[in-house]
């Protein structure tokens, strides 16, 4: 009888350890998936932004490449249901998956479009794919991303 007492405790104590371990490992990928998103925002519209004005073709093509590198890495920062208080992303993105997956590669064709422009230092070229890439960002956030609170 006290054997099964301990099992019974022992199963709820590994149940709620997974759990647990479920919870956190969400709220590192909120972690995660902020600190990119703060990187794409730094690169895009603080770091290029001056880049574009100033005509800096070399460090438009490295801050697109980042932006390029984070779009690779973003799905996998969405695990399913992870949201929290903190986080602004919305229910929608589990529930419109395949919709939301597009965006990633549209940044990233985006970012790339505009590398492209930087490299062969055409200025008015990259001034339209700065503002392309800048559409391509705000069309998932309409969709995917809640307003900041008290906003």
């Amino acid at each position: 009888m006290r054997t099964l007492h301990f099992l019974r405790i022992g199963f709820l104590c590994l149940l709620s350890l997974m759990i647990s371990s479920l919870v956190f490992a969400q709220g590192d990928e909120i972690v995660k998936r902020r600190k990119l998103m703060e990187s794409n925002n730094e690169a895009a519209t603080k770091t290029m932004s001056k880049a574009v004005e100033a005509g800096n073709f070399a460090e438009i093509q490295v801050e697109a490449k980042k932006i390029m590198q984070n779009m690779d890495q973003l799905l996998e920062l969405f695990p399913k249901g992870s949201l929290s208080e903190k986080s602004r992303a919305k229910p929608e993105i589990w529930e419109k998956w395949d919709e939301f997956s597009k965006d990633p590669d549209i940044v990233k064709k985006a970012a790339q479009a505009l590398a492209d422009a930087a490299k062969a230092k055409n200025e008015a070229e990259v001034k339209v794919k700065f503002k392309a890439l800048g559409a391509s960002c705000a069309n998932c956030h309409r969709s995917f991303r809640a307003p900041k609170k008290g906003a």
